[in-house]
């Protein structure tokens, strides 16, 4: 009986911890500068990565101002396993393993924007896709394996396991559309994520996502479509 209780209580907890939620034509809302402030998210498998895609818009006004996390998977072995960073010298970091490359680009960020990140450990080819359009690709720790059970965090960059967080890394707007496979995309799936398709995720799946809200985070209708 006490192990039925136990176990229970346990369900519960879990369940006030992390929601489910259909959040199609919604977006998280960071709406100031905090180290307080950020969405943790639950992935569907726990197993560890030899590939991955993550796609996601997201809306802010920093860009001319300061850098900022757009994508922050830590793991017990790496606080950055993954990383998709914002640097205000108009580039993108784009990390795995805490190896890292970077994406110039030519025009600053200030309307909604669209990117997809994908990596794979056989060839350790990177691909950097911005509103549907690729950069031309790189190469970036062949023969690595992103490790399991991921902190995933939206709105704040981690220097540990689920912390350490910067309020000037953290991001002030929106974030939508966040989906990420245990594989890589092909140019045409790019594509069809672009224009609103979603390929069945299943690492984070914006149309049934497990998360939890800490802070000053709100949950309106997104503003592009």
């Amino acid at each position: 009986m006490e192990k039925l209780l136990w176990c229970l209580l346990i369900m519960i907890s879990f369940s006030q911890t992390f929601g489910h939620e259909d959040m199609f034509k919604k977006a998280f809302v960071f709406p100031k500068e905090s180290d307080t402030s950020y969405v943790s998210l639950e992935a569907e498998s726990k197993k560890p990565l030899n590939a991955f895609t993550v796609c996601l818009h997201f809306y802010t006004a920093l860009s001319t101002i300061r850098s900022f996390s757009v994508f922050s998977y830590a793991t017990k072995k790496n606080s950055n396993d993954i990383l998709i960073f914002w640097n205000e010298d108009k580039q993108y970091t784009f990390g795995v393993g805490g190896a890292e490359v970077r994406f110039m680009v030519s025009e600053i960020p200030e309307a909604p924007t669209h990117i997809c990140a994908s990596w794979e450990s056989a060839t350790g080819i990177v691909e950097f896709w911005i509103d549907g359009k690729p950069k031309v690709r790189k190469s970036l720790h062949k023969g690595y394996t992103v490790g399991p059970d991921a902190s995933i965090i939206l709105g704040q960059e981690q220097d540990s396991y689920g912390g350490d967080f910067d309020a000037k890394q953290s991001l002030v707007g929106d974030m939508g559309d966040v989906n990420m496979w245990d594989f890589v995309l092909s140019p045409e799936q790019i594509n069809t994520v672009y224009v609103g398709g979603t390929l069945s995720p299943n690492v984070l799946n914006w149309r049934a996502l497990n998360y939890k809200a800490q802070g000053d985070v709100f949950i309106k209708p997104q503003l592009w479509s």
